[in-house]
């Protein structure tokens, strides 16, 4: 995207006043968007956006400026604006750029050109179709398409010279019923690093389908009751309760900062000896996969709870370096050009047990099943979380029974993670369409066994289920 000369140029700019480390992160996009609401394509968009970021280090204080022209002036500009903070005279010399592999392969097998947009919206509009014809009480569907190309290069002064291509195919739905006063929307997507075989290895259609029995059968879900009690946890997409209780108490910056209940306990018990949890960024094909970072670190595979014992947080470059680390593990992500990176998850979940899921379920007289999550938060500093189900059901006496609506799952994260006593044998990581938030978006992936709770504070109604 820029000759390696005119970074090493900026480089050097950026050193001019006493850094000891000067970075020029590059990127271009290109997105395509469609959506598709109650019969009609209210959405098509197309965009290009591209521009570098320059950050300097002066020890542990950084310094960013950014463009969106990539010209040689606006480059040097954006140099000297992030070198502005600087009083000294620089000793330190840019080192060649000597490009770097990876070892990771992330093969696309059909290019977005292979389908054109009109065949795309039209797969939409069969989406919408297979949801309708269903049943009558199905009164709204939405369905959406994105693909998604982040091409970024990234150089420092140390001599790295990087570049990852990462491409992302997303679909998404959601269905609406309505039975007399009772609505009930159920929503489902699945997405990757990948190209348009994501649409050969899914079928969409038959996704919507579903989607749409699952809304109507929740018309006659009754409300969840309320109290303590026993929450099997969904394989997949259960994994969202780790991600935001204990995965981001597991960033550095909240380590170094000391807000996290994870704050100088390595080596220590935080879970329960069944539980090993990971961030791995090597996965093929997972919506938070990359071959370097965006501090240009290789992405790896970070153990970070094994057989409930804590064994490493999630680092970046700038975090490392407050910490006196040698290295981060690859986990420096950022929004765009116009961000500077900070510690964030790839793809993160609790790894295999040894249960068979029925057993799980078997094993509980009275509780609840999640099924599928929504949306929920998490107090980072305490681990507090408050999470809600779009599908729950009863389960009495070791069978799912009544289907129930308005469950809301509240607990703190550590006490969680020493609390669940079984884990599954069916680990699986969410469909692919997992954004984590922060201040910055970033794609992620979740993922967990089914996992038991042996008590757990649900919320509902105090109203009994009827039978």
């Amino acid at each position: 995207m820029i000759p390696k000369e005119l970074a090493a140029k900026a480089l050097q700019e950026a050193l001019r006043t006493g850094a000891d480390l000067a970075e020029v992160y590059v990127e271009d996009v290109n997105s395509l968007q469609l959506g598709l609401e109650d019969a009609k394509l209210e959405r098509a968009e197309r965009g290009v956006d591209r521009g570098a970021g320059v950050r300097v280090f002066f020890g542990n204080l950084v310094t960013y400026a950014f463009t969106d022209q990539l010209d040689e002036e606006s480059l040097l500009n954006a140099a000297r604006a992030a070198a502005a903070a600087g009083t000294g005279r620089s000793t330190t010399q840019v080192i060649d750029l000597t490009e770097r592999k990876s070892p990771l392969h992330f093969p696309i097998e059909k290019p977005f050109d292979s389908l054109s947009i009109s065949d795309k919206a039209a797969l939409l509009h069969n989406m919408d179709q297979s949801a309708r014809a269903f049943s009558p009480y199905i009164v709204q569907v939405m369905a959406g398409y994105i693909e998604l190309r982040r091409h970024v290069w990234i150089y420092n002064s140390e001599g790295l010279a990087v570049e990852d291509d990462r491409y992302f195919t997303e679909m998404r739905g959601s269905v609406v019923a309505r039975k007399d006063e009772t609505i009930q929307r159920v929503f489902h997507g699945f997405g990757g690093r990948v190209g348009l075989e994501l649409l050969e290895r899914n079928d969409a259609i038959a996704t919507m389908s579903g989607l749409a029995e699952r809304a109507v059968k929740m018309l006659d879900a009754q409300p969840c009751p309320a109290g303590e009690m026993t929450v099997v946890m969904c394989n997949g997409w259960g994994g969202v309760l780790f991600h935001e209780a204990c995965g981001h108490q597991m960033e550095a910056d909240f380590i170094n900062k000391g807000s996290s209940a994870y704050t100088g306990k390595i080596g220590e018990r935080v879970a329960n000896p069944i539980i090993t949890a990971l961030d791995d960024g090597t996965i093929e094909g997972r919506r938070g996969s990359l071959r370097f970072d965006d501090d240009g670190t290789p992405s790896q595979r970070t153990v970070l709870i094994e057989k409930g014992i804590l064994k490493e947080y999630m680092w970046d470059l700038v975090e490392a370096r407050r910490a006196g680390r040698a290295s981060s593990t690859g986990n420096g992500r950022r929004e765009s050009f116009r961000h500077m990176p900070m510690p964030r998850m790839t793809n993160t979940f609790i790894d295999q047990g040894t249960h068979d899921p029925r057993e799980i379920i078997e094993s509980v007289k009275k509780g609840i099943y999640i099924q599928s999550m929504a949306g929920g938060q998490a107090d980072i500093a305490k681990g507090d979380y408050v999470f809600s189900a779009t599908e729950a059901f009863l389960i009495e006496n070791g069978k799912l029974t009544t289907p129930l609506r308005g469950a809301t799952v509240m607990g703190n994260g550590p006490q969680t993670l020493m609390q669940i006593d079984m884990v599954g044998n069916d680990l699986a990581l969410d469909p692919g369409m997992g954004m984590c938030g922060k201040g910055q978006a970033a794609r992620v992936s979740v993922g967990q066994p089914t996992i038991r709770i042996p008590n757990a504070t649900v919320g509902g109604t105090d109203v009994a289920v009827s039978r």
